[in-house]
């Protein structure tokens, strides 16, 4: 389990994270929803340790994160981030080999059994006849689906994924998350699509201006109550018959032509975009 106690951050003047207070359940995928500049990827980078200078505690199974090694953190815990989605001079398959790199020694070679890995995985992400193209040559979801393939070879107990489903089309949003929902992991994510969050998503975390907004399943949160206080949006929310999971359908958003701003509403439920002048 991760839990994070009175955890505050911040980037020169400006505090990003505030009295953060949570615990993430093992073996759960969990959401972390909110607004751009939320402190979604802030908090994401807090625990998996980018973010050093922190107020307050991250325990991972009951031990302070920064007193766990860096290459025996990368044995518990493997990240997705936005920041590797630059361009690599290498072959798809020896980026995802680099996902075997805390089990190495310095210089050990990958062997059978890493390569074994590898495949499989490549296999599961629908890449095994990529692997001797360049990354540099591939589309934004391949490239995507790659840097994927990566954390998962890592073998880690806790999967840490910031916006996952950025460059995919829907078929293999579906399908990965689908196929990470059953590796029987701890999984982390920051989602942007309120509707896949419902279908994948066992708990959530709402975050609203740096702070923890709400919290729970997510058929009990995902409100058109919260949705309008959260994202500024009109939107009603039905159960899904075939899958049982509840689902989103937006009617229309609250916003200004002449920069009112956002924080209103109607008292006949008015949406859409408008003057005040």
């Amino acid at each position: 389990m991760i839990e994070i106690k009175n955890l505050n951050y911040s980037e020169g003047k400006k505090q990003i994270l505030k009295n953060i207070n949570i615990k993430i359940p093992k073996n759960k995928f969990v959401g972390i929803i909110g607004a751009n500049g939320a402190g979604k990827s802030t908090l994401l980078k807090c625990i998996y340790g980018i973010n050093d200078y922190i107020d307050g505690r991250i325990e991972l199974d009951g031990i302070l994160l920064d007193k766990i090694k860096r290459k025996e953190r990368a044995k518990l815990m493997s990240v997705l981030s936005q920041e590797e989605r630059a361009l690599f001079d290498y072959t798809v398959e020896q980026i995802v080999e680099m996902g075997r790199y805390p089990y190495k020694k310095f210089y050990e070679a990958y062997d059978t059994k890493d390569k074994e890995i590898v495949f499989e995985i490549l296999k599961k992400v629908g890449l095994e006849k990529y692997k001797e193209k360049e990354f540099n040559s591939l589309s934004g979801g391949e490239k995507q689906r790659v840097l994927i393939a990566r954390a998962l070879v890592q073998e880690t107990p806790y999967l840490i994924l910031d916006e996952p489903t950025n460059h995919l089309d829907i078929g293999y949003q579906l399908h990965l998350l689908h196929f990470i929902k059953n590796l029987n992991k701890t999984v982390i994510a920051v989602l942007h699509d309120l509707n896949i969050t419902a279908m994948y998503c066992d708990y959530i975390f709402v975050m609203k201006n740096g702070e923890i907004y709400s919290q729970g399943e997510p058929e009990k949160i995902l409100t058109k109550e919260l949705l309008r206080e959260v994202f500024n949006v009109e939107a009603q929310i039905i159960k899904n018959q075939e899958t049982g999971k509840i689902q989103i359908l937006y009617t229309n958003s609250h916003y200004h032509i002449d920069g009112v701003g956002t924080d209103h509403y109607h008292d006949d439920n008015f949406t859409g975009i408008h003057s005040h002048n």
